[in-house]
């Protein structure tokens, strides 16, 4: 009965959305059964339930300040154009196509979600995409195949949590990270290349693909080594960026024979407000830490607060009207599924089901090796965060591997990377994307939804597999 309850919801949230169920819907039924599963047989004392709203209500309003900042971030280039504009001299240097797409895939949107995390990264990638003449459900999935660098996001601090369960370094476990996300950065980069590119030249595309994710990994995993984990993600796909644009304006230039179009004053106050967003993160973490500031005070270094600034200091103050009812709209579709899936994973975490459900499965013995991704991705789809499913399942899966005397540090290498692949999958981020797509109907959303699934369940199948290799060729005496 236990093990039932505590697989419920997260096995009713997978049904519905397969069945075409709204995210919303899905959500609230998961909150339900987790909720009546804590009423029969994981209660939750007044004190643990009262730490928890505690903790987690600070974080809770923060993920949604940064939704809502994105899409206005997002909404106010839109309208202006700056996106249009900024869209072209990108196509301009990269052509349009599969360069155009692995730039966004493996440059611009794990840059962006390396330093702003949340699924932010999206909201500057699908706007580039969207002028990339790719049908609306194209656009929305391979955006959503940029978060593939998820355990630097936001500088890391789910692979911090997670190093710090399992009593690993936190570097370590970041450059292990890296040589493990071969697998996902291959696979999105052949997916989306795949997506981008015309049949006859298809498996030249692919190839491509691969090969850039294949360059993603070496570079993260070298600037872990160099730099340390936090960084690491915008380093290194910040050279994934500068290497795209490089290749694409030497193929741009020759095939055109003249040199791409500048990018004007409007393109370039765009690049100023990213630039603001980005700084404002990195420069205000800075000094932080080095005051050693707490509380409340990290909200100053937070995408919350730089996501606004630096839309008003584009839109020149207020933004107009028409701008803010767009994004309230688009907000109210995003934040209630954000949210709840949220609560889900928190309320599975707090209570033990989270850890039921992992104990269950270790019960196969060493089976278990092969089934750990799919747990972590699991956590990775519930909470729509690397940060909450390592909270609900990393010191959980280190027991389990000294237990069945399996090397610590790949185990949950794998298991960090898996628990940040159904990021991209997760239905808040899948509905976000849509919002973000002009002309994206419902039935594009599950279009999206169902293939960005089948993605990520395949990079999982893989991690799977390596995780068995791994145990064997690295088991413990």
């Amino acid at each position: 009965m236990y093990l039932f309850l505590s697989a419920s919801p997260v096995l009713a949230v997978i049904a519905g959305l397969l069945l075409g169920l709204r995210s919303l819907y899905a959500a609230l039924i998961g909150v339900v059964l987790a909720l009546a599963g804590c009423l029969l047989a994981f209660p939750l004392s007044g004190p643990v339930a009262l730490q928890a709203v505690t903790s987690w209500m600070p974080v809770l309003a923060e993920v949604l300040l940064i939704v809502g900042g994105g899409l206005l971030l997002s909404e106010v280039l839109r309208a202006a154009g700056a996106q249009k504009a900024l869209a072209q001299w990108v196509m301009g240097r990269t052509g349009e196509g599969v360069g155009a797409v692995l730039l966004v895939v493996h440059g611009v949107t794990p840059f962006a979600e390396s330093l702003t995390g949340f699924g932010i990264g999206i909201t500057i990638g699908i706007p580039l995409l969207a002028h990339s003449g790719l049908p609306a459900r194209k656009i929305a999935l391979i955006g959503l195949l940029g978060l593939c660098a998820v355990p630097w996001g936001s500088m890391g601090p789910g692979t911090l949590i997670a190093a710090t369960m399992a009593g690993l370094g936190f570097d370590a476990l970041g450059v292990a990270s890296a040589m493990v996300s071969v697998i996902p950065m291959v696979v999105v980069g052949v997916v989306a290349a795949g997506l981008a590119s015309a049949p006859d030249r298809r498996a030249g595309a692919m190839l491509q693909g691969a090969l850039s994710g294949l360059v993603l990994a070496l570079a993260i995993g070298l600037s872990n080594a160099l730099a340390g984990t936090s960084a690491a993600g915008a380093l290194g796909a910040l050279l994934m960026t500068v290497l795209w644009l490089w290749l694409g304006r030497r193929g741009a230039t020759a095939s055109a024979g003249q040199a791409a179009a500048p990018l004007g004053p409007l393109g370039w106050r765009a690049l100023a407000a990213y630039g603001l967003l980005l700084l404002g993160v990195l420069v205000a973490g800075a000094v932080l830490r080095a005051l050693q500031g707490a509380g409340a005070w990290h909200l100053l270094a937070s995408p919350a607060l730089w996501l606004f600034v630096a839309a008003a200091w584009f839109a020149r103050g207020l933004p107009a009207a028409s701008s803010l009812q767009r994004v309230w709209q688009s907000w109210r579709q995003v934040a209630p599924v954000t949210g709840l899936f949220i609560v889900l994973g928190v309320v599975m975490a707090v209570s033990g089901m989270a850890a039921q459900l992992a104990h269950a499965l270790a019960q196969g013995g060493s089976a278990y090796v092969f089934a750990a991704p799919f747990v972590g991705a699991l956590g990775g789809f519930v909470t729509g965060s690397n940060t909450g499913a390592n909270a609900m399942f990393a010191a959980t899966q280190a027991e389990i591997a000294q237990a069945l005397g399996v090397a610590v540090l790949p185990f949950m290498a794998v298991h960090n990377v898996s628990a940040a692949l159904l990021l991209m999958a997760s239905p808040g981020k899948v509905e976000m994307a849509c919002q973000l797509v002009p002309g994206a109907a419902q039935a594009e959303r599950a279009w999206v939804q169902s293939r960005v699934l089948l993605v990520t369940g395949l990079a999982v199948l893989l991690m799977a597999a390596l995780n068995v290799l791994l145990s064997v060729l690295l088991a413990q005496p």
